[in-house]
């Protein structure tokens, strides 16, 4: 099928597949002087890239996952670390939401005389020095004058 066809199907750009193609993640079968023609089991090639992607992959991580004629060759290690990474971030994730939950339901008059409100403001503080102290730059993380907080 050409590639006007698997963009159709996939809903993919075919910017998105030839950039694909040069990347070795699909191979097409032919494209000198004409249009790029592909075999029909890139559309489970790109389902697969798909999935890894959502999954956390990079795409050269799933490039490193297939062979040369497109089988998969899983790198279970490297599945079972993103999976721990997911299980981190939802974790992280839910203790967030609950603290905006508590926050946002707190019965103390001020949050300042809410004690749980007052751990969670220690260990985000304490997640802010570690971050600072380790210099990393995370691309999210908010500092205190972005959100205009004062010390107080």
């Amino acid at each position: 099928m050409d590639i006007s066809e698997v963009a159709r199907r996939t809903g993919l750009p075919a910017s998105t597949l030839r950039f694909y193609e040069s990347k070795g993640l699909i191979k097409a079968v032919s494209a000198a002087g004409e249009r790029r023609r592909f075999a029909p089991g890139v559309l489970d090639q790109l389902a697969l890239i798909a999935l890894g992607q959502a999954g956390g992959l990079s795409l050269d991580e799933i490039q490193a996952m297939l062979s040369p004629e497109g089988a998969l060759r899983v790198d279970r290690k490297l599945l079972l670390a993103k999976a721990d990474s997911i299980d981190a971030t939802v974790k992280r994730l839910r203790a967030m939401s609950q603290g905006l939950r508590h926050a946002a339901e707190c019965p103390a008059a001020n949050h300042a005389q809410c004690p749980t409100f007052q751990r969670l403001l220690k260990a985000a503080a304490g997640r802010v020095k570690q971050s600072r102290a380790a210099g990393s730059k995370q691309k999210n993380a908010i500092r205190p004058e972005q959100e205009g907080w004062r010390q107080g």
